[in-house]
């Protein structure tokens, strides 16, 4: 009877990249470099077994591992899984990747980020999903930090070995055949170190998972827990094999390994001596030059890897499932489904987040406050006019400058979108829909907490529709500025530039508003830019719901009413109360547009293939 389990072959892998050299004057930059950084490399990983990828830093570790998990494109490779050439799409499904840092969300506890994990990539009944978690929480090891949130530089959370069980736990949550992991145990002491590689071990054994791993220095009883380790230096592999036939091929070469120093160790450090002694073997001359099989030194004394491939097919047919797939092609929910556990995350990570929620929610009823204070009880008349155009300005920069407080967040979010999509978790539009729908309730609640003060204290128009109408527009001034950022965080890598480039168009926009220069003192060349400006029809929406049909008389003679607020917005081209639909309309326009751009944006990153992934 045949056991299920994934066997990887790889033959050819050749990888090339483009680096930027600098001229010797001055740091003049000359034409691109190219730099082989792995060259014909062939490995094989077989399940119920750990391969350690080894070598020194710049060896083409984490390249290789990208490669195998189906980050890097193929350039010049074939890779079959149980004979059967790699499918992407398929592999993904029954695969997991994690990567050397661990990106999780700080403020979800333990069981809440495998849970939500599970709800991902899983279909399954609510009580089969919580008993799958706590049965993964257990074999990690993580049972007693269940409730405990993940932490990061600025929470305080669980240690570094548990955090990275957790990033492990997210990866096999769906229990994949295949468990590729970059560097696991750095950055960890060498308890740590040990117990994550043995927890690896028990995994392949008693699951029958194909364990692919890359480790910089591992310990004595690190190295004892390896069924097979691939050398790698310079991008070309010097050993596939054992550990003990490496110990036999050093010393083969004269290679004497001292005491307390580990096989693997002293191989790397004797790299040079290992590359000169194998340049004088006539199996140089072969394409596959540097491989050397346990199974092969058995048969003949050297043999390729490729050639071991041929000769031991026959013999793994009784022990690997020659298709192996019986996962799902297409997503584990539907996009609603999606929707909703994306919506609920998000909300979770809000309410926790205190520069966001709670600092937030002072502040904008503290500024509510306050600026109903400094305008209180203003008069109706042009002294006063001014007084409210200029209150409304304020609040127009106010609200559309302070939301970049968010943007770490949306940046942290765009890392883990990135990692979770890729893996098949859920679409991107599922998660740009449920980023949209998640801050309207809590941008709401910030609107009547500034709203309410301002208006009454400030002794705005009287009347509650037009009380309405002001708190909407506060809605759609927070969701604009909101949708700004999230689009910006999409495009930018980090914080600096991103606040950088927001406050750059946001101060643009400002400027072209029609409140500093109006738009018949605008040149021509720049008059897109007042139409295109997230301060004009909101800074139009509040003077309109002033004056319009208020009946204010704004200065008088003799008791003759000479300017109303209606002759005010006709005189600065402001329309009228059939304008305000309009200017709903158009901001409602700019939030979809920046909504959209963002998604597409994302969509594009996470495709990795560029505007082609997202048109096809």
């Amino acid at each position: 009877m045949k056991k299920q389990g994934c066997e990887i072959e790889a033959i050819g892998i050749n990888y090339t990249i483009y680096t930027q050299g600098k001229g010797s004057d001055q740091g003049q930059k000359t034409s691109p470099k190219i730099k082989q950084v792995l060259r014909d490399v062939n490995l094989r990983a077989k399940p119920w077994e750990i391969l350690a990828i080894v070598g020194p830093s710049g060896a083409g570790k984490s390249s290789l591992l990208e490669i195998l998990a189906g980050k890097i494109a193929l350039q010049s490779a074939s890779i079959y899984i149980n004979r059967q050439p790699l499918d992407k799409s398929r592999f993904k499904k029954v695969s997991g990747y994690v990567t050397q840092r661990d990106t999780l969300f700080p403020l979800l506890t333990v069981e809440e980020t495998l849970r939500f994990s599970a709800k991902f990539r899983l279909r399954l009944p609510d009580h089969e999903l919580d008993s799958r978690v706590k049965s993964l929480m257990k074999e990690l090891g993580l049972d007693h930090v269940a409730g405990a949130r993940v932490g990061d530089d600025r929470v305080r959370g669980i240690s570094g070995g548990e955090k990275r069980r957790v990033s492990i736990g997210v990866e096999v949550i769906h229990d994949p055949k295949v468990l590729i992991l970059d560097e696991p145990t750095s950055g960890l002491d060498s308890i740590s170190a040990l117990q994550i590689i043995d927890m690896l071990k028990s995994m392949a054994e008693n699951r029958g998972r194909t364990v692919i791993l890359s480790i910089h220095q591992p310990g004595f009883r690190i190295v004892k827990l390896f069924n097979s380790i691939l050398l790698l230096a310079n991008g070309s592999v010097l050993h596939h094999g054992s550990v003990d036939l490496l110990s036999l091929n050093l010393s083969l070469m004269g290679l004497e390994i001292p005491l307390h120093v580990n096989v693997i160790e002293f191989a790397i450090e004797s790299i040079e001596t290992i590359k000169q002694s194998q340049d004088s073997l006539p199996i140089q001359q072969h394409p596959n030059k540097g491989v050397v099989v346990e199974e092969g030194r058995k048969r003949t004394g050297s043999s390729t890897l490729q050639q071991l491939f041929q000769q031991s097919r026959v013999v793994d047919e009784e022990y690997v499932d020659v298709i192996g797939f019986d996962f799902y092609h297409g997503f584990a929910n539907s996009r609603i489904r999606e929707t909703l556990i994306l919506t609920h995350r998000f909300w979770k990570n809000i309410y926790r987040t205190k520069e966001l929620f709670a600092c937030r929610t002072i502040q904008m009823l503290v500024s509510g406050i306050a600026l109903g204070s400094i305008f209180y009880n203003v008069k109706d008349d042009l002294f006063g006019a001014e007084e409210r155009i200029g209150l409304f300005a304020f609040i127009l920069t106010f609200l559309l400058s302070s939301t970049t407080e968010a943007l770490p967040i949306f940046l942290q979010e765009k890392e883990i979108l990135t990692k979770e999509t890729s893996s098949g978790s859920y679409r991107v539009s599922s998660y740009a829909i449920a980023n949209g729908l998640v801050y309207l309730p809590f941008l709401l609640i910030l609107s009547i907490l500034f709203a309410i003060p301002v208006y009454w204290l400030v002794g705005l128009n009287h009347s509650f529709m037009a009380f309405l109408h002001f708190l909407l527009l506060i809605w759609l001034i927070l969701y604009t500025a909101n949708s700004v950022v999230v689009c910006f965080s999409a495009l930018v890598p980090d914080f600096i530039i991103g606040n950088s480039v927001i406050q750059a168009v946001m101060g643009s926009f400002f400027l072209f508003s029609g409140y500093f220069v109006s738009k018949q003192g605008i040149p021509d060349y720049w008059i897109f830019m007042h139409y295109i400006s997230l301060f004009k029809y909101p800074f139009e929406g509040f003077l309109i719901n002033e004056f319009s049909g208020s009946k204010k008389c704004l200065d008088s003679m003799f008791g003759a009413c000479l300017i109303t607020g209606e002759d005010l917005l006709k005189e600065e081209g402001y329309g009228n109360e059939h304008s305000r639909w309009r200017n709903y309309v158009i901001m409602v326009g700019f939030i979809l547009v920046y909504r959209f751009v963002s998604y597409f944006i994302l969509r594009c990153k996470c495709s990795g293939t560029g505007i082609r992934g997202f048109l096809y």
